[in-house]
């Protein structure tokens, strides 16, 4: 949107300047010229220059001290015909058009007339993190800047955020292995069958990962299978492994993406009066492999505890 679409502008030239000038006032900041001190239009030149660039910087005071004075015959005879260059302003939009004689006065206008029925406020705004720290605007600036700081305090937003995207693409939020939550494409569940209404293998699983705290599927293997000749190894292998496949693809067993297997862990009461513990973020990675594997984003209790994930969306299921 530019200037153009509400104002058409106009520039003419006056007569030429007459006088005998000795200095002439320019900006540090733009290089703009703004004329000699005792010149008429001096002052409106000082202040449209401002109130057009550097109102949003600083105030007026500080402006007027980043002026110069120069005793410069050829900056003073640019000025004299940059300053016969006059530029005026009228509306395009009006039945009646007003006509401004500066950009200050078609600001005003376009601030009382326009702006408020053009600024729309968007439910959600996405901005890149290298763009968000460049804004031209101060207040857009400072709430960049907060949202950072508040993010890097605590990420319960981004969490909340991260919890509700796993969840719109089919991937379950889980806690497990000292507080830390881990993200999976099954659905993890206690196994509620009867004992007696499934495989001893399953069963013999079952109790073998509800007896350890840490054990992997070639140790399991080994503990399940023991010492058996290789003839009837090979048939008991296979089962085992089939019947291991079935529990990590229904969600009673988990196989996370370091190899090791545990069961779901069951809800419990939390604990009061309990010290959190040290505030430690990790990431556990994996790429996405068999159907068994468990991929998970994991995070440590401490000032990230579970209670501020859950704050506003729903709680990640145990």
């Amino acid at each position: 949107m530019s200037q153009s679409e509400f104002y058409k502008i106009d520039v003419t030239e006056s007569e030429p300047i007459k006088g005998s000038f000795s200095n002439v006032a320019r900006c540090r900041l733009s290089g703009t010229l703004l004329g000699p001190t005792n010149h008429h239009n001096y002052q409106l030149q000082l202040r449209s220059l401002y109130e057009q660039r550097f109102s949003r910087r600083m105030s007026f005071p500080d402006y007027q001290r980043q002026i110069e004075i120069v005793n410069n015959q050829e900056l003073i005879e640019r000025w004299k015909e940059e300053a016969r260059k006059v530029t005026t302003y009228t509306t395009s939009h009006e039945q009646v058009p007003s006509t401004f004689s500066s950009a200050a006065d078609a600001e005003r206008h376009f601030r009382s007339q326009y702006l408020e029925g053009l600024i729309k406020t968007p439910a959600e705004t996405i901005i890149g993190g290298v763009a968000s720290r460049h804004l031209p605007d101060k207040v857009l600036n400072r709430a960049a800047e907060d949202a950072w700081v508040r993010e890097t305090r605590s990420p319960s937003g981004m969490m909340q955020e991260l919890a509700g995207r796993f969840r719109h693409n089919g991937l379950h939020v889980f806690r497990h292995r000292r507080g830390m939550l881990f993200v999976s494409p099954t659905r993890t569940r206690a196994f509620v069958h009867e004992h007696s209404g499934v495989s001893p293998t399953v069963n013999a699983i079952l109790e073998a990962l509800a007896g350890t705290a840490v054990i992997h599927r070639k140790q399991l293997f080994e503990k399940l299978i023991g010492d058996v000749t290789a003839e009837d190894a090979e048939p008991r292998k296979l089962a085992l492994a089939s019947d291991l496949r079935w529990l990590i693809s229904e969600g009673y067993v988990i196989e996370f993406n370091d190899g090791s297997l545990d069961l779901p862990r069951g809800k419990t009461k939390p604990q009061e009066g309990v010290a959190p513990e040290a505030p430690v973020a990790a990431v556990e990675r994996g790429s996405i492999g068999p159907a068994e594997q468990t991929f998970a984003l994991a995070i440590w209790r401490g000032p990230y505890s579970p209670t501020i994930f859950s704050e506003g969306a729903e709680s990640p299921p145990s």
